[in-house]
């Protein structure tokens, strides 16, 4: 399974906040489409996202951003797919419509393959795709050259 890229970068975003737990100054979307290279519009939407699904506390206005709203530990990776995912169904039976639907067994093949991998994520948390802090920050953008000033 393949996740959308809109999932994708939403992991890379929290992953980005996760590995840096001591700033204080609120992330903001320039910031996060600088550092990833991506459309500030489809960062927007993430953000957006996150926010009403409580990963993200948003704050609005001229000094306004995004931090997490929990700690990384408490954000289970295969929730958070579940959320950012429009769907999970490896296939579509139905566009077009397939003749051997009736008796096919892949369908149920195919979601037994979807839930052991989310069973596989579900063991894991935003903490552990960021143990490595280190390593992740050192492949950041240095702060003290770029727009990331900020904290």
């Amino acid at each position: 399974m393949q996740l959308t890229r809109y999932t994708d970068f939403g992991i890379r975003t929290l992953m980005y906040m996760a590995v840096q737990p001591e700033r204080t100054a609120l992330f903001r979307i320039a910031e996060i489409t600088e550092v990833f290279e991506l459309s500030p519009n489809h960062v927007s939407k993430i953000v957006h996202h996150l926010g009403k699904a409580g990963y993200l506390q948003t704050v609005r206005g001229k000094a306004g951003g995004f931090r997490l709203a929990k700690p990384a530990e408490a954000i289970n990776l295969g929730e958070l797919v579940r959320e950012l995912e429009h769907s999970l169904a490896p296939i579509d039976c139905a566009k077009p419509l397939c003749r051997l639907l009736p008796a096919c067994q892949l369908k149920g093949i195919l979601a037994d393959a979807v839930a052991a991998y989310l069973a596989v994520l579900d063991q894991y948390s935003l903490a552990d795709i960021v143990s490595n802090r280190d390593e992740l920050l050192a492949l950041l953008p240095d702060p003290s050259i770029s727009i990331l000033r900020l904290g």
